[in-house]
């Protein structure tokens, strides 16, 4: 399903929601008629099972976060922050698209919301790890910063100038110079 996910997920970042049939993850993922519809019998499951695939990307992804440690922290979620703009811009983009429509079909919304609690809990943990003393409060504001600087980069203004690694370094230490103690 791995393959599938990959696949729907690619459609979605070039041709939107509208490019996403199961004839067209077929064929994206070199599979025969019919093997997608088997795996996802309706458009809804097969929505489901793009963002289920996307959290397994990011849990490898948020995993390689490291410890929590401070002075390794603004590094690697610099480090998460220039993937998804670069090599995982397709995934990124599909993510925005998931999300708008999440926003309009209630029956997409708990899976979408899944995914970005998940996102939500690993970095509580690395804040807390961190030493936050609201780790909870500090994720949400963490992931909202995030989100923020990806879509300006995908999908906003910044599209022709996105953030470079070392911008994206100076900009998460400052974030987190507010965010933990000293």
């Amino acid at each position: 399903m791995g393959l599938i996910g990959d696949a729907a997920i690619e459609l979605i970042a070039r041709e939107g929601l509208r490019g996403l049939t199961h004839r067209a993850v077929d064929r994206a993922a070199g599979l025969p008629p019919g093997s997608t519809s088997y795996y996802a019998r309706t458009r809804l499951a097969l929505l489901e099972l793009a963002i289920a695939r996307m959290l397994e990307h990011d849990d490898v992804d948020t995993a390689a976060l490291g410890d929590g440690r401070p002075e390794d922290l603004a590094d690697a979620v610099a480090g998460f922050l220039h993937e998804s703009i670069t090599a995982g811009r397709a995934r990124t983009l599909a993510r925005y698209e998931l999300a708008l429509e999440a926003a309009r079909r209630p029956e997409l919304r708990a899976a979408y919301d899944r995914a970005g609690g998940r996102l939500r809990e690993r970095a509580a943990a690395l804040l807390r790890a961190a030493g936050s003393v609201e780790p909870d409060r500090h994720a949400r504001l963490l992931v909202a910063w995030c989100e923020g600087v990806l879509f300006e980069a995908i999908a906003g203004a910044g599209t022709a100038t996105p953030p470079g690694r070392a911008e994206l370094v100076t900009g998460t230490r400052d974030l987190l110079r507010t965010l933990l103690p000293t």
